[in-house]
């Protein structure tokens, strides 16, 4: 018997079973992960949010366990077959393939060959047949001939069913197999007769094979995605076809080739259930294993780069013109205003084929004068470097006005353009100068308007349309809403999106709480909130800490001090005798107080600390500084980068095999794992993370195939030698190959779709 679902989180997330059965108690009641790892640190004894995204998932998998195995137990009682110790194994079996594996003898199924020669009558003669080899199976036979079994060969042919199916669905013989695949197995992939040329992003695997064990998640998807495309041959091996899985299953029976007279029967019954029954079905089975452990890596790849996304630095509440760079259609222009609000808009052509390089300039200017204008945000796509060369002379040629210039990514920008919720923020507004609204608004904060984008069109996935996608949405969602709670969100300014990933909040509640705004002016303070139509105290109960007014009647409202603490900080400011107004932010009045002085019945220790950390430090933001890349002049294209420049660029997309970096040259760069530093390096995250800006080196570049190998280990000399992915034996750096994914167009988006272009 196993111990209780709680006791077996507990040991998985190294905690208290109490710490475990408090969590569940609040997320089954409805609370959110957020809420709970922030607001109710006594209960559950600190969890955090990732700890607690865990224990959600496995309690999930857990359940359903809990229910299969109730459900495999009544069916396996109905039978009448359901055993003392076959009930002790079915209340064992700690999860799914275990229990299916001990269920797959009394899983109901349609007519076997198996069963029909039970039928028939077989059954003691395979019975013989197994317990003594000395028995002469075809004579044997001829004493279970009958009106359906016409000859002896009809009869050992059933007898051999019998014990196949036997064989094949002995729970312990199986798990033993299965180890033994997982742990010997190689993939080997071949491309398939006339398609080299039309497979050729796939030639790192025209002849190509690895141990299915160790074989990282970007090659799983890359081969898997091949034989999907009816490029690549792919089959699961097992070293030198070794026997070793036949001389299990004949051991396991008692069989052995000893010329006695059944004794050949027997083994070539062995060979055939391996070959035709086992084998096929593990292939199967752990091709799926394979795949899903790939697809969850990538998730979590796709999610690690989300998060560092919408937790960039944003620029803050500045003027800002977005320039939505093109050439024939003429690059879009939109001026928002510290808030994000929309003034101004135009369109220039400055480059070919309609050049007006000193109209374009005119009007650029003529704008940031008339909204006062601080900062321009270029988006990274077509035209981008020559569109920074016009701002870049713009501010030369106007330094009074005080711009600042940054290339942003534009990914997702063209979604959120033609998306229903940019149509009714702008409905008179041409699609095509949406985007660079969206573009303005992601510079000044990153994670206001990214949240407005479906996450999967950001574009910093790894194979993201090769995986599960509703759990990659899970994933996703999840990490949405632990960015927008960590950071907070200002409920008089918020758009509805973004106010809909408040926690405890719906897009309905959002919606509701825009629509009271616009009517009634903004929020004095959290508790007009419970005006709201639709939201009541529970959503109250678990949004309003997460919900910042700035500027109301409480000072607290602009904190991350839930409502039902204010009781809490009167006591603090009562005992040192001052104002609210005058604690917050005193650090030496605040550091000077014992915590456990506040304790009481209501208030435990972990919450006392936490609103001490937040009255001095009030609205803090998780976020980093604000800065950015600086592009080298005149290297635009991938004809200008040249083996050995140093160059600054922008980590765009991080992998299970290096980072991609924006040089400036409408490619992105790959800096193998290898090459990011003078250590050996297991996770690229331990080095870099989406959003930094880091210094590299160009190492080769591709021009033909588009690809660009880039260095962090500055000091290397070029093709003298870097660590390898071993971090032991100097090798020279080159263009990956089974260390990259292989696909088609530009590096970032031909390695799989790691990044979307607009």
């Amino acid at each position: 018997m196993l111990p209780p679902i709680s006791h077996r989180i507990a040991t998985e997330l190294h905690c208290r079973p109490a710490q475990v059965d408090a969590a569940m108690q609040l997320l089954d009641d409805g609370a959110t992960v957020p809420f709970v790892a922030r607001y109710r640190k006594e209960a559950t004894g600190g969890l955090d949010d990732t700890q607690l995204r865990t224990l959600h998932e496995r309690l999930q998998y857990l359940r359903e366990l809990e229910a299969r195995r109730a459900s495999v137990i009544a069916s396996v009682d109905e039978q009448g077959k359901l055993t003392p110790a076959l009930l002790g194994q079915l209340q064992g079996a700690d999860n799914k393939q275990r229990l299916e594996d001990l269920y797959l003898p009394y899983k109901p199924k349609r007519r076997t060959k198996a069963q029909i020669a039970r039928e028939a009558g077989l059954a003691p003669l395979a019975a013989a047949l197994l317990a003594d080899s000395a028995l002469v199976p075809e004579q044997l036979a001829l004493g279970y001939l009958n009106a359906e079994i016409g000859d002896a060969r009809a009869a050992l042919d059933g007898a051999r069913a019998i014990l196949m199916e036997q064989f094949a669905e002995d729970a312990e013989l199986i798990g033993s197999l299965r180890d033994h695949v997982r742990t010997t197995g190689v993939v080997k992939t071949a491309v398939l007769e006339g398609k080299a040329e039309t497979g050729a992003k796939f030639a790192d695997y025209f002849e190509f094979e690895e141990k299915l064990a160790t074989m990282p998640s970007h090659r799983v998807l890359a081969v898997l995605r091949g034989r999907a495309e009816g490029v690549l041959g792919f089959t699961l091996a097992l070293p030198d076809d070794e026997p070793v899985c036949e001389l299990r299953i004949a051991r396991r029976f008692g069989i052995a080739n000893r010329d006695r007279a059944a004794d050949k029967w027997l083994t070539d019954t062995v060979r055939l259930t391996w070959r035709a029954k086992v084998f096929p079905s593990l292939e199967t089975e752990i091709v799926g294993e394979l795949r899903e452990r790939a697809e969850a890596d990538a998730i979590r790849v796709f999610a690690s780069n989300l998060k560092d996304l919408l937790l960039a630095a944003p620029a803050g509440p500045r003027a800002t013109m977005g320039l939505d760079p093109g050439l024939r259609t003429g690059v879009k222009v939109a001026v928002v205003d510290a808030t994000g609000k929309l003034l101004d808009t135009a369109t220039i052509y400055p480059h070919e084929p309609r050049r007006d390089w000193q109209g374009a300039l005119a009007t650029l200017a003529s704008l940031a004068v008339r909204h006062k204008v601080e900062l321009i945000a270029i988006g990274n796509g077509t035209a981008s470097r020559e569109t920074d060369k016009l701002a870049a002379e713009l501010m030369r040629a106007r330094p009074e006005l005080g711009l600042t210039k940054l290339v942003v990514s534009e990914a997702g920008a063209s979604v959120y353009s033609a998306s229903e919720l940019a149509a009714k923020e702008f409905p008179a507004l041409d699609v095509s100068l949406r985007g660079a609204v969206s573009i303005a608004r992601r510079l000044q904060d990153p994670l206001a308007e990214l949240v407005k984008i479906d996450p999967k069109a950001i574009g910093v996935g790894q194979y993201q349309h090769d995986v599960n996608q509703a759990g990659l949405a899970r994933s996703l969602e999840a990490v949405i809403e632990d960015c927008v709670n960590a950071v907070g969100v200002d409920v008089n300014t918020a758009s509805a999106s973004l106010l809909g990933r408040v926690s405890g909040l719906s897009q309905v509640l959002a919606a509701n709480i825009v629509d009271y705004r616009d009517t009634h002016g903004a929020f004095a303070d959290r508790k007009a909130l419970l005006k709201v139509p639709r939201l009541g105290d529970k959503t109250f109960e678990q949004a309003a800490g997460f919900l910042r007014i700035m500027n109301g009647r409480n000072p607290l409202d602009a904190s991350a001090v839930h409502p039902e603490s204010y009781p809490l900080v009167e006591t603090i400011v009562a005992r040192v005798r001052r104002e609210v107004r005058a604690v917050i932010g005193d650090a030496a009045t605040l550091r000077g107080l014992n915590p456990a002085d506040f304790t009481d019945a209501r208030f435990g220790l972990p919450t006392v600390r936490d609103v001490i950390a937040e009255l001095e430090k009030p609205g803090r933001d998780p976020r980093p500084e604000f800065r950015t890349a600086r592009f080298a002049d005149g290297v635009e294209a991938l004809k200008d980068l040249r083996p050995e420049m140093v160059l600054e660029g922008v980590v765009t997309n991080v992998t299970n095999f290096g980072a991609f970096v924006d040089i400036g040259v409408h490619q992105d760069g790959l800096v193998h794992i290898s090459a990011l530093a003078n250590r050996f390096v297991k996770d690229p995250r331990e080095v870099v993370k989406a959003g930094d800006v880091v210094r590299v080196k160009v190492l080769e570049v591709d021009v033909q195939r588009r690809r660009v190998a880039l260095t962090m280990r500055l000091g290397d000399a070029v093709n003298a030698g870097t660590v390898t992915s071993e971090g032991s034996r100097p090798a020279r750096q080159r263009l990956p190959k089974h260390d990259a994914p292989a696909s088609t167009g530009a590096m970032a988006s031909a390695l799989a779709g790691l990044k979307l272009k607009r």
